[in-house]
């Protein structure tokens, strides 16, 4: 649907929904896996060669980071699902709007979202109770200087959800590649000959992503002839604006409340002294690693949906979510069985302080087994993004995590063991799963596209 120059766009409104949703996601695993990699690498390096407390320091400022940015994080979900929709509808100009509004936002709104970090950073970690025996100055130090550059992870995850919603995958690994081979090589450079610290860490990171950043507003302009990317050109469409905060706002939000959730488990686990905060925060980074697979297929089946529903083809929509649903499962099972029995081994990446690794030990042994639980819960929610519903996942995030999760932790943390805190994560997962099935099975989602909806507001 380009004109005049070869993409690696997929047009999923046709065609053998495994085969479409695997070629999708294959690419998007790997980026994934590249972008996962340079944040382990970061882990790795700090635990290795700067030490335990760094490697607590780190982690912990991750949920602070992800809340204070999770407003645009959500508006760029929101112009995914819109550009999907339009694509899938065969409306180029609509696309371009979209992605120039979104721009524009970011723009503007960069210096204050930094601002804001750089303020809140040691506030926000005091509440955290972090502790000050170095870990809070740390802290403190790689939080200023990420929300210094924050402008290169927006950038890059808003370019990152125009080509997916333009059914192409592929292109954002190549991006993640580049920051990836950035990262590790400013990694140690600035840690072993160059003695920076958690500094060096930060200034690695947000070097690297802005040059995945820029190359791939390069690459934008340059392949789809519909898409116009230029600064002293941006325009903003009221209209659409409005249908990205409509659809932004839910999810950021609930990205918003899952990372103050976080804070409050990281709080619950900084209780427990540095110690058990390293072996919670290197634990954490296998976890993220272990479930791309499932993140990766949700991200497709988004799209897919979101393409289906522009398209008009909401049959094609339920062979999507069976596909995902058997390939997710598959996933899970073969992950946990290769990682249970290995995760002290996996621990030894970050530490070899025996504390550290039985710490990590009992978070995966505490989430491995309930894998598929999320897995379905997250395809579940996929489909209602794709089809423009965002208050239904909102919903089910907030009452998982806040209503099921966090009381069960603390209750957990009183009753039991410490190593135990982790099984309240299945008792959450449980109840998001519950209240994201029942209502995909009511059907409602269908009735909820964005072109039909935009249509009737320019025609009336």
């Amino acid at each position: 649907m380009a004109k005049g120059k070869k993409t690696t766009s997929i047009d999923m409104t046709e065609g053998n929904a495994y085969r479409l949703i695997i070629s999708f996601t294959l690419p998007l695993l790997l980026g994934n896996i590249f972008q996962q990699l340079y944040n382990m690498v970061d882990s790795i390096v700090v635990g290795n060669v700067i030490g335990d407390q760094a490697l607590a320091a780190v982690g912990t400022g991750f949920p602070v980071i992800f809340m204070l940015s999770s407003l645009f994080m959500g508006i760029g979900t929101g112009a995914t699902i819109m550009i999907a929709q339009f694509y899938g509808a065969r409306d180029l100009e609509k696309v371009n709007q979209t992605v120039n509004t979104i721009y524009t936002a970011l723009i503007i709104g960069i210096i204050p979202l930094s601002l804001i970090g750089i303020f809140l950073s040691e506030p926000l970690l005091r509440l955290m109770q972090v502790p000050d025996d170095g870990t809070l100055a740390m802290a403190k130090t790689y939080m200023i200087i990420i929300f210094i550059g924050i402008i290169g992870n927006l950038g890059f995850n808003i370019n990152s959800g125009i080509l997916q919603g333009l059914g192409d995958s592929r292109t954002s690994l190549l991006f993640l590649m580049i920051a990836t081979v950035i990262n590790i090589i400013l990694d140690l450079v600035f840690t072993i000959p160059i003695k920076l610290g958690v500094a060096g860490v930060a200034l690695a990171t947000i070097i690297a992503q802005i040059a995945s950043w820029l190359f791939g507003v390069f690459y934008i302009n340059r392949r789809y002839d519909f898409i116009k990317l230029k600064p002293q050109k941006f325009y903003f469409q009221k209209n659409l604006f409005v249908q990205a905060m409509k659809l932004g706002i839910p999810s950021g939000i609930q990205q918003a409340l899952f990372s103050i959730g976080i804070m409050f488990m990281q709080s619950l686990v900084n209780s427990y002294g540095s110690n058990f905060m390293a072996g919670f925060n290197g634990a954490n980074k296998i976890d993220t690693f272990a479930f791309l697979p499932v993140q990766s297929l949700s991200n497709a089946l988004t799209t897919y949906t979101g393409q289906n529903i522009g398209a008009g083809n909401q049959h094609r929509v339920k062979e999507g979510v069976r596909a995902s649903m058997i390939l997710s499962i598959g996933c899970c099972v073969i992950i946990g069985a290769l990682l249970y029995p290995t995760s002290a081994f996996m621990m030894q990446m970050f530490s070899h302080n025996p504390e550290v690794i039985d710490a990590g030990v009992a978070y995966l042994h505490g989430v491995l087994p309930f894998y598929s639980l999320l897995a379905i819960s997250f395809m579940f929610n996929s489909v209602l993004r794709g089809a423009g519903d965002m208050m239904i996942p909102m919903i089910s995030s907030f009452i998982s995590l806040w209503l099921a999760r966090l009381p069960a932790a603390y209750l957990i943390a009183a009753w039991f063991d410490k190593e135990d805190i982790y099984y309240s994560y299945a008792v959450g997962w449980v109840l998001g799963l519950l209240i994201s099935g029942i209502y995909y099975a009511s059907g409602k989602w269908k009735h909820k596209s964005i072109v039909s909806k935009l249509r009737e507001v320019e025609t009336a």
